[in-house]
């Protein structure tokens, strides 16, 4: 049921959405001094959304920025979080834009730092049918000379809490004691922790698929609205919101 609300309440977190809204709510009230007060919200939200100044001091404070492994330490297991992929109509599987997650992932391997891939993700449609991503990611792993052996499937997870718990049972059957390396976006990396922290699992981060690389603006950014931002803004409204939301219901 999570699940299921969390993916209904997706348009609720998208800013431009909030402006559609807004507008529809315009056309239909008649008090001119309500009018007033919605044409200011749908300005603000604009203003604020689209400014890439804000949007870029904002992420990159939000971003988990550093990795917190211990040098010279090997790991038994890294995890790596699914998000990463996708299929076409034929059920053909892609690295998507977020594919440092897996590159990172390789490289913590084959630098000897993790011994073990914890491969975590299954399917995160809410309607119809694709390929478990863990199954693809396996065969990813497989062709760039990952021992099979050392591959460890978790997919049935949907979400971050059913990665951190479908995980910890695969660990935990093994008995790989922690604490793991967690993969996955800067940007995941707030949420992924309180989540992997509750469910029992010691995890030290090493964050990816940055969507800020610095704080750094050029003057167009103080001035210049950019529609890109009010889109990217989805995700770091997602990670705040699901913080909050797994906390009220115990999962953080």
């Amino acid at each position: 049921m999570f699940f299921i609300v969390s993916k209904m309440l997706a348009f609720l977190l998208v800013p431009f959405n909030w402006i559609i809204l807004l507008f529809v709510t315009f056309l239909i009230v008649k008090n001119k001094k309500i009018k007033k007060r919605l044409v200011v919200a749908m300005a603000v939200i604009f203003v604020v959304f689209s400014n890439p100044f804000l949007y870029k001091k904002a992420v990159y404070a939000w971003q988990i920025n550093e990795p917190t492994i211990t040098k010279g330490r090997q790991y038994e297991a890294g995890i790596v979080l699914g998000g990463m992929t996708m299929f076409d109509k034929n059920d053909k599987g892609y690295l998507n834009e977020r594919s440092d997650r897996f590159t990172e992932t390789l490289k913590l391997y084959h630098l000897g730092i993790i011994k073990k891939i914890v491969v975590s993700g299954g399917s995160g449609l809410l309607t119809g049918k694709e390929p478990p991503e863990a199954n693809f990611l396996q065969q990813q792993f497989i062709a760039n000379k990952v021992n099979p052996a050392d591959i460890i499937v978790e997919n049935k997870s949907r979400s971050t809490y059913e990665n951190a718990v479908f995980s910890k049972q695969k660990l935990d059957s093994l008995n790989l004691k922690g604490p793991y390396v967690l993969v996955t976006s800067a940007t995941h990396l707030r949420r992924s922790i309180k989540v992997f922290n509750k469910a029992g699992m010691p995890v030290v981060v090493y964050p990816s698929s940055f969507d800020v690389i610095d704080d750094k603006n050029s003057w167009s950014d103080f001035i210049w609205p950019n529609l890109k931002y009010m889109a990217d803004w989805t995700a770091i409204i997602k990670e705040m919101v699901g913080i909050l939301a797994y906390s009220v219901s115990g999962k953080a």
